[in-house]
């Protein structure tokens, strides 16, 4: 199973994620690296506590992520 992750810049420092296809998955690291290690325990121990429960594992749906650059905002 492959999941997708995004991951963010903390205010605080460090950086946060989350994985859009497991709700409630998220973690967070001092480096991305670190993030990324950490959010892959994170995905694990939540679908080994659906599949403890018999419940559905989700599966991620084919999405893309896209930035656009807003010049100026009306108002």
């Amino acid at each position: 199973m492959e999941y997708s992750i995004l991951i963010h810049k903390a205010g605080e420092g460090g950086f946060w994620s989350e994985v859009p296809a497991l709700p409630g998955c998220f973690s967070q690291g001092e480096t991305i690296e670190e993030t990324i290690v950490n959010t892959k325990e994170a995905a694990e121990l939540i679908i080994s506590c659906l599949m403890e429960d018999n419940r559905e594992i989700p599966v991620e749906d084919e999405f893309t992520i896209y930035r656009v650059c807003i010049d100026s905002v009306p108002g």
